[in-house]
């Protein structure tokens, strides 16, 4: 049994030829994508909208900012306010409120858009009830967003893939390094309604996520706000399609990918750029999306791989010198904001210690 995308879907096919890496992940996969093309979820609209999910959801938009005056004001009439967004979502008269928007330079200049406290619970309440639907039919080696992934083992990962490919370093090993153009300026709303479509028949909830995705841009229906719970989530359903088009019509075995960031690893430099003209082509016809051209390029293992905040090479990894700046600023901020006395301290230095965790973890995987 495999897959092929044709005419904007995958299809099952008698074919027995599986990868058999991940013991057994890709046979699950092909199962769960059947399942993707036969299973379609109703009903989801009161789920969505009980009281139990919406306090579940506030409880997760107030992690690590209790001490913010905007949650502050939101509990001190939490139950009403919770009533009377539940009112709103039930009789679909519910809007969200216009995003901020701001510039942030660390140091790539991005544009982060800021949901307000309110929209951000139905983010988390929506989140709640499709993120479990979605989640398993991601392939194994979808790492950013996801429960038990995250940079670390995707770092891990990339280590095992290299000594394989490599054979412990005695041939050659060729990475494909490649990101997508703009991504979250570019995702086509359209195209990824269509793609949720195929899973989530509830038109309650579809018109809620049409809500949310017009709040960032109503008129070229193109985009989706970074910074957005709802955005993390929709950026691994949109590229789940580009996932299987790699593992099943691309049939590649040495592939991982964090959000529009993703590596291929052969000892065939030719295949690979092959696999990237084939990718390229594909993100153009069905998602609207392209290869960035400056920063997908094929390189020898020997040269060193950038890949999540490291140069990846055989025998070790360097940390980037913007993230050890960026650590650096952080820290800074945390002495002088203690030295004045600031408020808000304890949330800082949650902030600091969980930076700390995250750069021991980055040195176990160094050594």
């Amino acid at each position: 049994m495999s897959l092929n995308y044709n005419n904007g879907g995958f299809h099952v096919n008698g074919n027995n030829n599986f990868d058999n890496d991940n013991n057994g992940q890709a046979r699950r996969m092909a199962l769960a994508s059947k399942a993707f093309n036969m299973k379609k979820y109703g009903n989801l609209f009161n789920q969505f909208c009980s009281y139990g999910n919406l306090f579940l959801a506030y409880k997760k938009a107030r992690k690590h900012k209790t001490t913010k005056c905007y949650v502050v004001e939101f509990e001190k009439n939490l139950k009403d306010n919770l009533l009377l967004l539940r009112i709103e979502l039930l009789l679909r008269s519910y809007r969200p409120i216009p995003l901020t928007n701001f510039i942030v330079r660390d140091p790539k200049t991005r544009k982060i858009s800021k949901s307000d406290f309110r929209d951000r619970i139905v983010h988390h309440a929506l989140c709640n009830i499709t993120e479990p639907i979605f989640d398993k039919i991601f392939i194994y080696d979808s790492y950013a967003n996801r429960k038990g992934k995250g940079t670390l083992k995707a770092l891990q990962r990339f280590d095992y893939f290299k000594r394989k490919v490599s054979r412990n370093n005695t041939v050659v090993c060729y990475v494909l390094k490649a990101d997508i153009k703009k991504y979250f300026e570019n995702v086509d709303q359209q195209v990824l309604i269509g793609i949720i479509k195929n899973r989530i028949k509830d038109k309650n909830i579809i018109w809620l996520i049409k809500l949310i995705l017009a709040n960032y841009n109503k008129e070229t229906q193109r985009g989706m706000p970074l910074g957005n719970l709802t955005s993390q989530f929709f950026a691994n359903v949109y590229l789940n399609e580009l996932d299987y088009f790699v593992k099943h019509n691309l049939k590649v075995k040495y592939y991982i990918r964090y959000v529009d960031d993703f590596v291929i690893l052969n000892n065939d430099k030719e295949k690979l750029v092959e696999y990237k003209k084939q990718i390229d082509k594909f993100l153009n016809e069905n998602l609207k999306i392209c290869l960035h051209p400056e920063k997908s390029k094929i390189l020898s293992l020997n040269e060193g791989i950038g890949f999540l905040g490291f140069r990846v090479f055989y025998y070790h990894k360097l940390l980037k010198k913007s993230n050890i700046k960026k650590m650096k600023k952080t820290l800074d901020k945390f002495f002088v904001s203690y030295s004045q006395g600031g408020g808000g301290i304890t949330t800082k230095f949650t902030k600091v210690f969980r930076v700390g965790l995250h750069m021991q973890g980055m040195h176990k995987l160094m050594n």
